[in-house]
């Protein structure tokens, strides 16, 4: 008998130790990093069309109140001056989270399809290789829309893709912007977004907890991006990794609480 109260209570200590053990483990992995210190843009670059790389032109993107702020106040015509702000390293499997608001009344001379437009581009290009005259990076888009309080539905939280394609339902999706199932955000309200992206296989699109749209194998591909280095632009070549950036084309928008997961396979590296 005490053979095997001695026995139960080892495996009894053995459980207890492993359940510890198992969530203490995760509580580890759970590690999210915070890509926006609050207080400026230290760890981020800028490139806006027609301008060099890290000119911020009219001090477009700008911290104020631990919020990055993108304004237009300091523009003459806006000339198509659409610019990204780019978190400094790539990521290749990930878990994106932030929180965006759209404010204020769009550049009067932005093109109209900006109204309340903005997003997050991921898996995109290096800054750094990007030529002055060129619009978009080759990247794929994670995009914003608010609603216009006009009573009709405008998802947010859609795929775009500029240089780059994807495959949705099975095959190549074969349109610029793919529309999500998200609900409509009218006016000023913050909205939570998420970004799930495992390397050149699946990518979700999360939208106040909804998984709002899914597709896969993101690749080079396709129209949009103009004024680009040839030699990047490598058609069909999938797409493993790369750049996130917060995006500017004319409506005033807000962004914080910006954090990252870095999923397994990018642990390993």
């Amino acid at each position: 008998m005490t053979n095997i109260r001695t026995t139960l209570f080892l495996l009894t200590a053995v459980m207890f130790l492993s359940c510890s053990s198992i969530k203490n483990a995760d509580q580890h992995q759970e590690k999210w990093i915070s890509l926006f210190n609050g207080k400026d843009i230290k760890d981020w670059n800028v490139k806006i069309h027609h301008h060099d790389y890290n000119v911020n032109f009219g001090n477009t993107f700008r911290v104020d109140s631990g919020i990055i702020k993108v304004r237009y106040d300091q523009y003459g015509d806006f000339n198509d001056q659409f610019g990204h702000l780019y978190y400094k390293t790539p990521f290749s499997n990930y878990h994106l989270k932030l929180k965006y608001r759209f404010v204020g009344d769009l550049h009067k001379g932005a093109p109209s399809y900006t109204l309340r437009n903005s997003g997050i581009m991921f898996h995109s290009q290096d800054p750094a290789t990007m030529l002055k005259e060129q619009d978009w990076p080759i990247s794929v888009e994670m995009q914003f829309l608010g609603g216009l309080s006009d009573g009709k539905p405008r998802p947010t939280g859609n795929m775009c893709s500029p240089g780059t394609e994807i495959i949705y339902n099975g095959k190549l999706y074969d349109g610029h912007c793919l529309d999500s199932k998200s609900k409509t955000y009218d006016g000023d309200q913050w909205v939570s977004a998420e970004l799930i992206v495992l390397g050149d296989s699946l990518v979700k699109h999360i939208i106040n907890g909804d998984t709002v749209l899914q597709y896969s194998k993101p690749q080079i591909g396709g129209g949009v991006a103009n004024g680009f280095n040839p030699r990047i632009k490598i058609d069909g070549k999938r797409l493993q990794q790369g750049f996130i950036a917060l995006q500017s084309e004319g409506q005033p928008v807000d962004f914080k609480d910006i954090e990252i997961l870095k999923l397994e396979a990018e642990r390993r590296k």
